[in-house]
């Protein structure tokens, strides 16, 4: 019964894929949330293929092995939406804010900042974000950010919020709250080019709330495709188990 075994990584492959739909799912009113999505490997004989699996239904060969490599993180722009908050920030184009954390500098595209108690530009988390110059201080009653990301306080000039990029595919991985670390400490920052900021806007979850619906009910499909498969494995060995013997 070795074809069992193929039906049972084909079974486990679309659980992975159904938890990791599920927290774009969940994720989908989550500012700057990025979409992930779930990585395998086939083992055919022996050879090794990575893939995506673009059909959820397909059944994979009794001769292959399917195994969760990892996420690919989806990068793409999301949907900006006016908020007429002025500390509301979004980048048009490829980048992403820097903020300061206890471990080091991490990345965002969930611009919905505030000022704190110290006069200090934080994330809703309470991190620092970071300008040019460093942490920036705002003391004032009139907030104008323009599209280059200069910071004009009572019309006086102080700091120009950083944005930085990096080389593509993104040597970043999520530590929540839509915040992005360095995977390679060797990577450096780049400057991006033709992006502007959107003051009063903010950028949405790029999940898509009718595709990730129909993924899931294909994954669902699939999955039940596995069992029936697994069952008549079961039924098969049960069949000889009570016939082996009888006169």
């Amino acid at each position: 019964m070795e074809g069992i075994y193929p039906a049972i990584s084909g079974s486990l492959l679309q659980e992975k894929r159904l938890e990791v739909l599920a927290n774009n799912l969940a994720n989908i009113n989550t500012i700057g949330f990025k979409e992930d999505r779930s990585v395998f490997e086939t083992y055919i004989m022996g050879n090794v293929s990575s893939y995506q699996p673009l059909a959820p239904t397909r059944i994979i060969p009794e001769e292959a092995y399917a195994v969760f490599t990892g996420i690919n993180t989806v990068f793409s722009q999301g949907e900006l939406r006016y908020t007429r908050n002025p500390l509301d920030l979004a980048i048009d184009g490829n980048g992403f804010f820097v903020t300061e954390t206890p471990q080091g500098k991490a990345y965002t595209r969930k611009g919905n900042f505030t000022i704190n108690k110290e006069g200090l530009l934080v994330t809703q988390e309470g991190l620092s974000v970071l300008g040019r110059g460093g942490t920036i201080t705002i003391r004032g009653s009139q907030v104008i950010i323009d599209n280059e990301g200069n910071i004009l306080v009572d019309d006086k000039r102080v700091d120009t919020i950083s944005v930085v990029d990096f080389p593509k595919p993104y040597p970043l991985q999520k530590i929540g709250d839509s915040l992005f670390v360095l995977n390679n400490t060797e990577i450096e920052e780049i400057t991006p080019t033709g992006i502007t900021i959107q003051q009063g806007y903010l950028e949405l979850s790029n999940v898509q709330a009718t595709k990730a619906m129909v993924e899931m009910i294909d994954i669902l499909r699939a999955y039940e495709a596995y069992q029936k498969i697994i069952q008549s494995f079961n039924d098969e060995a049960l069949k000889t188990i009570n016939e082996v013997g009888k006169p």
